[in-house]
């Protein structure tokens, strides 16, 4: 079984994201095993990108607080394999497609199997021109995270067919970013997907209360919260990691 499966077997997934570098490599090591600890069944590593057109402020300034600081992907790659020798915790990548292409297709995926990444969410690459990546990360072991958004209708199905990994349904129209109501039809959504697929379905954008972790994975497999934690380092920055661990547990509990 692989380690992304591993994170959805028999149980609901508290899936994590942090921005690698942010404010430190080894302080995104030590984010990483506190919301392990704290219940986290799945983690997502963003690779600083100076145009991540997917998120909201909050992201953003993580992104350039990361890339101020020296933040490269070789250092990231370094820090992941120091990682894995203290957890097995699935790890994904939430990377821009400019930053898979410019270090190389073939260097990237390879690189990812070498230090123990599970796969990658690339934001910003259409279901149709994944071809020219997809083959490549299936000889390498990882998965090409698919995401299905509000928008995806009628591609819905056609994209969860060819999903590996788990699938990332996007709750909500707009960037990343804290939201407190969430007003799309994710049950609906989920309903199509599970139609064509038994690869697991995580939910994600906006959410950041114990109470909408709950709702999405009574619906779903998984509840996947980003800026809310990236906010606690924000304020917090190289003290983050206690007040990211109470507040992953609380989002946990019950799950």
């Amino acid at each position: 079984m692989s380690r992304i499966k591993n994170a959805f077997d028999g149980k609901k997934a508290f899936i994590g994201f942090v921005t690698a570098g942010d404010p430190s490599l080894s302080k995104t090591e030590e984010f990483v095993l506190e919301m392990e600890k704290a219940g986290a069944s799945l983690i997502e590593l963003g690779i600083p990108f100076s145009d991540p057109i997917a998120e909201g402020v909050v992201i953003q300034q993580a992104n350039i607080r990361a890339l101020s600081a020296g933040c490269t992907t070789d250092k990231i790659f370094d820090m992941v394999q120091s990682l894995r020798t203290k957890t097995q915790i699935p790890l994904v990548f939430l990377a821009y497609a400019n930053t898979l292409y410019k270090y190389g297709y073939e260097s990237f995926c390879k690189k990812c199997s070498e230090v123990g990444i599970d796969g990658v969410i690339i934001p910003d690459l259409p279901f149709e021109e994944k071809g020219e990546l997809s083959d490549i990360a299936v000889k390498n072991g990882i998965d090409i995270i698919s995401l299905i958004a509000p928008t995806s209708e009628q591609r819905i199905q056609m994209i969860a067919k060819q999903a590996t990994g788990f699938i990332y349904v996007v709750s909500s129209m707009g960037v990343t970013g804290v939201r407190s109501e969430i007003k799309t039809d994710v049950e609906s959504i989920v309903n199509a997907i599970r139609s064509v697929t038994d690869v697991p379905v995580a939910v994600g954008f906006g959410i950041n209360t114990r109470e909408q972790v709950l709702k999405y994975t009574n619906i779903a497999d998984g509840a996947i919260v980003g800026s809310a934690i990236v906010k606690i380092i924000a304020k917090y920055g190289e003290t983050a990691a206690s007040h990211i661990y109470d507040y992953v547990s609380e989002l946990t509990k019950g799950l």
